[in-house]
């Protein structure tokens, strides 16, 4: 009997899983209510020990980001690809109103599609697939509808 390979989180807690409106799963602190990603038993402003659960916002703004040209050594980038298979793809730092930046990986890559301002939304994405086959999901951001095309047309 052969095994159907899963959709696996890359890490338990991290997001909303499964979900077909998933969220960044963050905490707030009681005591000075600053908000942090991903979740902490303690806060990282105040030390404070009264962390509540938060889903975070699923929309945000591209804060800032690069292109990462050269394959990541070690989690959570690091997707396993054999030598001569790596992609570039884009990083960043998306600003969630009135919460946290959150670095996370981007679906677009192309820096000329990409701009410091532009909406971004909250995706599950594949990062790699195991031996059995099963694929292991991760979060990245990808731009709102148009809001690259829009971009290009305006340079």
């Amino acid at each position: 009997m052969s095994r159907t390979p899963q959709q696996i989180p890359i890490a338990d807690g991290l997001f909303t899983w499964p979900s077909a409106a998933p969220q960044l799963i963050g905490g707030q602190c009681r005591q000075c209510a600053a908000v942090s990603f991903p979740l902490k038993s303690s806060c990282p402003k105040c030390c404070g020990q009264e962390v509540e659960r938060l889903e975070l916002a699923r929309r945000g703004t591209l804060w800032t980001w690069t292109v990462q040209a050269f394959a990541p050594k070690s989690p959570p980038y690091a997707s396993g690809e054999a030598p001569g298979e790596f992609a570039p793809f884009g990083i960043g730092y998306v600003e969630l109103p009135g919460q946290v930046r959150v670095e996370a990986r981007l679906t677009e890559s192309d820096p000329e599609r990409l701009h410091i301002g532009m909406p971004m939304e909250l995706a599950i994405v594949p990062l790699r697939r195991e031996a059995n086959g099963d694929e292991i999901m991760t979060f990245a951001f990808r731009p709102l509808d148009g809001a690259a095309a829009s971009h290009q047309e305006e340079a």
